[in-house]
């Protein structure tokens, strides 16, 4: 369409009144300082293309829904974005709401454009898909294509910010919803990125949306606090300016309040009433060089008793989005604590920008130290797509991603003296995915300090961490327990996702070899057009596929068994059916299968017990003792009991409980658990219940090798003076 017959349409359509016309012509305005003409020539094209795309269309508050294209754009015009990325935000939603294609967004801009508008539009609805499955997928996609072009997320932050400024128009239902999945999924992300001013504008709105009582409610509350907080401010400001003049030293403070939804997160995870929150106004002092940041710490812990413990050096070791500060609490006037934040007029501006800061240090002058920043954002792209290719499911991916934006940091060195950043309550675990994943899957021990500790240890700042490896070594399911950064789980769930597969595979195949034996027959010598055609059937493209399935309980092998073989007659499917499951030889198991065949907590089956197997749908097979209350009522289903027995050898170590009753007396656990240890049985749990003051019963989780190693135990455990009786429980 030439510009001519553009203007023409656009003259024409009531999206284009005055007053929309002046909205355009305001943007443009705030272009000029940083952008040539023909740049914003290109902004105002894609202007002319968004208007005669959306004509027609309303948003919910009335306007036309132009007016919204427009609206993110300045927003991301306030932060001196480059022109490529206004025009994208321009178009943002021709694709989602318009007939308009990627192909003649394209065309018309340029393919960064298109990729850009693509990257923000939502997936096509997908049938049988609920909310959540949607909302996670439509998230992911956002995220991946950010991963490619981080100017993906800054126009999806603008448009978000924007719908937040006009949500009061949604339903309540809807409104929370969307207030939600702000404060859960984009606010942290602009935390995650350093755009505060973003930031904080979506965690307030999203707060306001809410929760709309308590947001009233605490913002009178600092209404009413503001005059008097205010005065010990002004105490604070006057004494640092007149030491700044004092010492030449060029800079500024001013006063900083704290927004609601943080002081609201901070009454919330600290329990605090809000009379005891003193952080409400704190002390900014922005400077010219860093040597100034740390002389005026010093300035200001003269004049003011500072709090022990409360110094933070976050220009040292700035924060993972980049942000660079001093932070210092100390006692003001009347005692009051109060907080002090000290930085350069750089790193205020990239505070409030972060990642943002790139376009408005385009000289490539590195002085800054935005480029660093950016390769902390870059770094964390790259493991956000890690993170995706390991992940199951766009839900599970979404989980992971939660865990990752903005945690708590700690800041550990490696024994070479790297400082490695994790998220608060990391353990050696996460240490070690943190160094190399190929680190993380065999390690088999840490040192903390130069001292050997459980993996399971919390981690914090400062400590050295050595992680000790083994090449025989594999990652532990136990660890999904403790855990806590993305990456580790990741890479845990990954692993363990190959192992199920391949343990599925070889006990599916045993179960249906077990099964067709009663024919003379087993899964290789079956005829592959019949195969080919169940297959087809069932939904399965590979025959491993359904010996998976079969391997994790999710279809019993005899009926597996039974369309595999389609020439049985009905009187042989009846014989069939009890040989299969009552003639043959019970399934022989090592104790070593892994996560396809595992052991009921129920009743604790070790080797020698008598067993029998159930099948579950998902977890394969699970191990029961015979006799076990929890299997009686399937001794009917035939399809569900396996008939298994013990392999003659074994390695490993088998969990049981043990219940001691024992008389009340001082260091008697301490014997037990002696005796226990001398036996060379491993206590996983304890737990003791005072019967009468005199008598008590202390039950024991513990490993052994099998049924003779516990009896061994137990003999020992009779012996003792304060035991009179033991058992073992079911």
């Amino acid at each position: 369409m030439s510009e001519q017959k553009q203007l023409e349409v656009v003259e024409e359509s009531a999206l284009v009144a005055d007053e929309e016309r002046y909205l355009i012509s305001d943007l443009c305005l705030e272009l000029e300082p940083y952008m040539d003409e023909a740049q914003i020539k290109d902004v105002y094209q894609a202007y002319l293309f968004g208007a005669h795309a959306h004509e027609g269309q309303q948003r919910m508050t009335g306007e036309p829904y132009i007016y919204h294209p427009i609206a993110v754009a300045r927003i991301l015009a306030e932060m001196h974005v480059d022109s490529r990325t206004i025009v994208a935000a321009i178009l943002h939603d021709v694709i989602e709401d318009t007939p308009s294609s990627k192909e003649q967004i394209s065309k018309e801009f340029g393919e960064d454009v298109a990729e850009l508008v693509d990257g923000v539009s939502k997936l096509t609805k997908i049938e049988n898909k609920n909310k959540q499955e949607e909302q996670a997928e439509n998230i992911q996609k956002v995220l991946l294509a950010m991963a490619r072009d981080i100017r993906v997320i800054m126009i999806k932050l603008a448009d978000r910010l924007h719908n937040m400024r006009t949500l009061g128009v949604m339903r309540p239902e809807k409104k929370r919803r969307i207030a939600k999945e702000t404060l859960e999924i984009y606010a942290p992300i602009a935390q995650r990125l350093g755009i505060n001013s973003l930031r904080v504008e979506l965690e307030n709105l999203g707060f306001q949306s809410m929760y709309p009582y308590r947001y009233a409610v605490l913002k009178e509350a600092v209404k009413n606090v503001s005059g008097h907080r205010k005065e010990i401010i002004q105490t604070l400001d006057t004494a640092i300016k007149n030491r700044l003049i004092e010492l030449d030293i060029d800079g500024e403070a001013f006063a900083r309040k704290k927004h609601l939804y943080s002081l609201y997160r901070k009454m919330k995870t600290k329990r605090l009433p809000f009379k005891k929150v003193f952080d409400v106004y704190a002390i900014r002092v922005v400077v010219q060089t860093v040597d100034n940041c740390y002389r005026v710490l010093g300035v200001v812990h003269n004049l003011f008793k500072p709090i022990p413990g409360r110094f933070k050096d976050y220009i040292a070791i700035p924060k993972g989005n980049g942000y660079q500060s001093l932070h210092s609490a100390m006692y003001g006037p009347h005692a009051i604590p109060m907080e002090v934040q000290i930085r350069t007029r750089e790193m205020e501006e990239f505070a409030e920008a972060g990642i943002a800061a790139h376009w408005l240090y385009k000289n490539g002058d590195d002085s800054h130290g935005h480029q660093g920043a950016q390769a902390r954002a870059r770094d964390w792209l790259t493991g956000l797509l890690e993170m995706q290719q390991q992940a199951g499911n766009p839900i599970e991916f979404l989980d992971n991603v939660k865990v990752d934006l903005f945690p708590d940091e700690i800041f550990v060195y490696t024994p070479e003296g790297d400082v490695i950043k994790l998220p608060k309550g990391s353990t050696p675990v996460d240490f070690a995915y943190a160094v190399h994943t190929g680190v993380g899957n065999t390690c088999v021990a840490a040192k903390l300090d130069h001292q050997f500790a459980p993996l399971n240890t919390p981690l914090y700042s400062g400590q050295t961490v050595d992680i000790v490896t083994s090449p025989m070594a594999r990652p532990n399911p136990v660890w999904l327990n403790y855990v806590v950064s993305a990456r580790a789980r990741s890479n845990i769930r990954s692993y363990l996702k190959s192992l199920k597969s391949g343990e599925a595979l070889a006990q599916g195949t045993r179960l249906m070899n077990r099964c067709l034996k009663v024919y003379s027959t087993n899964i290789a010598e079956l005829d592959k057009k019949n195969v080919e055609t169940v297959l087809k059937d069932l939904n399965f493209s590979r025959l491993d596929e359904l010996l998976i399935d079969v391997g994790l309980g999710n279809r019993p092998p005899s009926l597996v068994a039974r369309r595999l073989l389609p020439n049985i007659s009905d009187e042989d499917s009846e014989e069939f059916e009890a040989l299969s499951v009552q003639s043959l030889a019970p399934l022989a198991i090592s104790g070593t299968e892994g996560m396809v065949v595992s052991y009921a907590k129920c009743c604790y089956p070790i080797p020698n017990d008598h067993i029998v197997a159930v099948f579950n749908k998902g977890r394969g097979i699970v191990i029961h003792r015979e006799g076990c209350n929890n299997i009686e009522s399937l001794r009917h289903s035939r399809d569900q009991l396996v008939d298994v027995t013990w392999m003659e050898e074994l390695d490993g170590d088998f969990t049981t409980r043990i219940c001691a009753e024992v008389r009340s007396q001082p260091g008697v656990l301490a014997r037990l658990a002696t005796g226990i240890s001398e036996e060379n049985a491993n206590i996983e749990g304890v737990d003791i219940e005072d019967r009468d003051g005199v008598i008590s019963h202390i039950t024991f989780v513990i490993s052994v090798k099998d049924r003779l190693h516990l009896a061994s135990v137990m003999r020992r455990l009779r012996a003792m003076q304060p035991v009179s009786k033991i058992w073992r429980m079911r």
